[in-house]
């Protein structure tokens, strides 16, 4: 990386990082959220979460936030090089400031999300030490208050726990679900998690005759900005089901939850696998346009 330094981001770098940012996906017709979130994300950076940027002098070379999501587990996110500074090395060093700094508060892998549509986001992530770990894709069922599971739906996380660890669903997220705490990031699903949102939020178990055949976890009710309207969206961690008729029942499941809610949408994340997003096709349950993949490194191999 040529003469420059990596550090804490402050308030008065927004103007500059939003001026750079606000045009990344230009081409997708894509808004970036970088210029929304930046002054929340410095304001809430502490011993868990840091956000740096590239101080090249007079201007921001690139901006980069981690965040510790568990013990052993960070998430990196919103790493963007000013157009101004491409192949100047921003991008990595970065990364390698942040590893370091995940390192020292214990994380022994950091994980990142890149779209499947985002060729230089992807080539810079595995350019940084990134490797594949999953793919996954949204399930949007409409809320509906006539929305009837045709199989018994219980709250029980002990059922949710059983039924995520012996599926396929688990193995090919490699256990990892949207993280309670963080939006847009994934950690390890643990039956202690399942415990807490079943407190604070709730877990879904479809069963017929007492045994379990799809399951699924409320993580959180999120609002976000559309054309000046504000949009309720309920966030589901993960998704299991054994076949079409638990796949229908646990998105009607869903579907009642969310209109109980009184939110606009739900999200639900689903394995990136033909039999999983064909399911939610043919159960009419809608699902994202493009899957979105999600690479981790172990920080503990080496020095970066």
């Amino acid at each position: 990386m040529t003469e420059a330094e990596i550090r804490k981001a402050r308030l008065d770098d927004h103007e500059a990082v939003a001026a750079f940012t606000s045009q990344t996906w230009a081409d997708r017709d894509v808004g970036d959220y970088i210029p929304d979130v930046f002054p929340e994300w410095v304001e809430h950076d502490g011993p868990d979460q840091r956000t740096v940027v590239v101080d090249a002098g007079e201007e921001v070379g690139g901006i980069c936030q981690a965040v510790v999501l568990s013990e052993h587990e960070a998430w990196l996110q919103g790493m963007r090089v000013n157009p101004d500074f491409r192949g100047e090395g921003y991008g990595l060093g970065m990364v390698e400031h942040l590893f370091a700094w995940c390192r020292e508060r214990g994380a022994s892998l950091a994980r990142n999300m890149v779209f499947s549509w985002n060729d230089a986001g992807l080539g810079q992530s595995r350019a940084a030490g990134f490797q594949p770990a999953t793919e996954a894709r949204w399930a949007q069922p409409a809320p509906s208050p006539d929305a009837d599971p045709a199989l018994d739906v219980v709250e029980d996380p002990d059922a949710v726990w059983t039924c995520w660890q012996r599926s396929d669903a688990c193995r090919h997220l490699s256990g990892l679900g949207i993280d309670p705490g963080e939006p847009w990031s994934l950690s390890e699903v643990t039956r202690e998690r399942l415990g807490n949102l079943a407190d604070s939020q709730r877990v879904l178990a479809v069963q017929d005759d007492s045994e379990t055949r799809a399951a699924t976890a409320r993580v959180r009710v999120r609002e976000r900005e559309i054309d000046d309207d504000t949009e309720s969206i309920a966030v589901y961690g993960f998704s299991v089901w054994d076949d079409l008729e638990s796949a229908r029942a646990l998105f009607d499941a869903v579907a009642a939850d969310a209109a109980d809610l009184g939110v606009d949408h739900t999200r639900i994340l689903v394995p990136e696998t033909c039999r999983h997003v064909s399911d939610v096709a043919v159960a009419r349950a809608d699902a994202s346009d493009e899957p979105i993949f999600v690479l981790e490194t172990d920080l503990t191999r080496k020095e970066f």
